[in-house]
């Protein structure tokens, strides 16, 4: 008896938790007998444990992993330990359990099962261990990381960021740490990414996209960046932020939708320019062929007739505008291949300026149009290619003869610049071009539809004035326009001091000289 209650007091005086399990004959494992540290590790009373099945006060996953072990032990007759176990309610932790069988010492069968927990000692050290291991790897991985991360505390502080952000970003550790997170933003977006960062914290919310953040010298970079959320111990919430800096990406983007446009609109201006071109090539070719077949068969009698005399001029007006049209685009088509070459020598600009004017006053007089000619006394011989100089003004003039309104004046000029380049300017009273348009005037085949419109002119090819300033450039010179819509037009070009044979002196209003056409 006294040996009875010995082990008795020894079994409940275990400080590891410790039961008998016997095996019933409709296959169940019935609690035969428990120690108090068991009754707090299953945090149940005896009388709801003694004398019950496992599954009769445990969860199913519980139940069925002891009844698992519980049945290997008995079919085996061998030791069985369980490694791992889900806590119970009870708070005692335990690193696993030991199950022993028990033998008839007769049949040979298990008749009892002693199931005693490992003691715990070595779990907290393993576990440190692990825990030691882990941070360890997350450290190296956090440093290591080429892509810039950020820690956060719900306050928005930034509690750690690792070197590769310094290096990307420029921002000193110990000047960004203990900041607030909107310091990386602009002014104007500080408020939303301080909203959005509260909202994460809030919702456990992870994101990424691509944003905007300012580096330490002030500069602005363009990010790619993702979000997640990080729970410590009491409750404790980190946002997680890596951003990688993709302003050269951006950079090139932009790079190449800008060349993406250009190339469009190169392509609509190509593409306007031949259906122009078609339009403007088969008028007069249709007009020289139909003209001079009716002059053939001499539909209107003998060739003597005077409606021949006005086919003839109209074949003589058609040819000549077919042939300025194709002058062009050949002229044009060697500059951009670079084969124009200047046959320079010193000539007198101002003469050649009055003999276009001359030229063109013809055209001019039908419409009432006349020139006012200010061309100074000391205007200085100029080196360059004359009969380039002079297609540019023809160029010129005719488009103010072509878009003046009728009865108006167009003004020759010119003047020096403060550098002593000379300046000479036409200038027309004409339909005048939108702020917008002028930049396309200049393009080669960039034409003003509205400006056509107006003066009720045929539509050209668009290549006079892109002519005229590649002309000038090649001279080291520089052409510019200026307009006002239903004001008119000026344009000036310059000719660089270095191309003038002699020392000008500055034209002033009372050494030029005014001549009307």
């Amino acid at each position: 008896m006294t040996s009875e209650i010995d082990h008795k007091s020894l079994f409940d005086a275990m400080p590891v938790p410790r039961f008998l399990v016997a095996p019933s004959a409709d296959g169940k494992f019935v609690i035969k007998e428990m120690n108090h540290r068991a009754f707090e590790y299953f945090n149940r009373r005896p009388e709801q444990v003694l004398g019950k099945a496992v599954q009769e006060f445990m969860d199913s996953e519980n139940a069925r992993h002891f009844e698992q072990s519980f049945e290997v032990c008995a079919k085996q007759r061998m030791p069985v330990t369980i490694q791992v176990l889900p806590n119970f309610p009870g708070g005692i932790r335990v690193y696993g359990f030991w199950i022993n069988p028990l033998l008839d010492m007769a049949t040979g069968k298990v008749v009892l099962m002693d199931v005693m927990a490992q003691p715990d000692s070595q779990d907290d050290s393993i576990l440190q261990r692990e825990r030691d291991d882990a941070i360890s790897l997350l450290t190296s991985v956090f440093e290591a990381s080429e892509v810039g991360i950020i820690v956060t505390d719900r306050h928005r502080r930034v509690v750690r960021v690792n070197d590769a952000f310094v290096r990307n970003f420029g921002w000193p550790k110990d000047e960004i740490i203990g900041e607030d997170y909107s310091i990386l933003f602009l002014p104007d977006e500080k408020e939303e990414a301080q909203q959005t960062h509260d909202k994460n914290i809030a919702g456990g919310m992870r994101s990424t996209g691509e944003g905007r953040i300012q580096k330490y010298d002030s500069s602005i970079a363009d990010v790619l960046y993702t979000t997640a959320i990080l729970e410590l111990s009491q409750r404790r919430r980190f946002q997680v932020i890596t951003m990688i800096d993709i302003s050269l990406r951006k950079q090139m983007e932009v790079s190449l939708r800008m060349a993406k446009d250009q190339a469009d609109t190169a392509n609509q201006a190509k593409s306007a320019f031949l259906a122009n071109m078609s339009h403007e090539l088969r008028t007069p070719l249709n007009a020289i062929i139909g003209f001079s077949e009716m002059m053939i068969k001499e539909t209107f009698g003998p060739v003597g007739h005077k409606k021949y005399i006005e086919y003839l001029e109209d074949m003589h007006y058609s040819a000549n505008h077919l042939l300025e049209i194709i002058n062009e685009v050949l002229d044009m088509s060697k500059i951009e291949a670079g084969r124009v070459e200047l046959d320079e020598q010193i000539f007198n600009i101002a003469e050649l300026m009055d003999t276009v004017v001359r030229m063109m006053s013809s055209r001019a007089f039908s419409s009432g149009i006349t020139f006012d000619v200010r061309l100074g006394n000391e205007i200085p011989n100029v080196k360059g290619d004359p009969r380039i100089i002079r297609q540019v003004f023809i160029n010129l003039i005719s488009n103010a003869v072509k878009f003046s309104k009728a009865g108006g004046t167009i003004t020759v000029g010119a003047n020096f610049s403060k550098e002593r380049d000379l300046l000479l300017s036409v200038t027309d009273q004409g339909v005048g071009i939108k702020k917008e348009k002028i930049k396309a005037a200049l393009e080669p085949f960039g034409q003003i539809p509205e400006a056509f419109q107006t003066s009720r002119q045929e539509q050209g090819t668009g290549l006079g004035l892109p002519i005229a300033k590649a002309m000038i450039e090649m001279h080291g010179g520089e052409l510019k326009l200026e307009s006002e819509y239903g004001v008119g037009t000026t344009v000036t070009v310059s000719i660089p001091a270095f191309r003038m044979s002699t020392s000008p002196e500055q034209i002033t209003g009372s050494r030029s000289v005014a001549e009307t056409y």
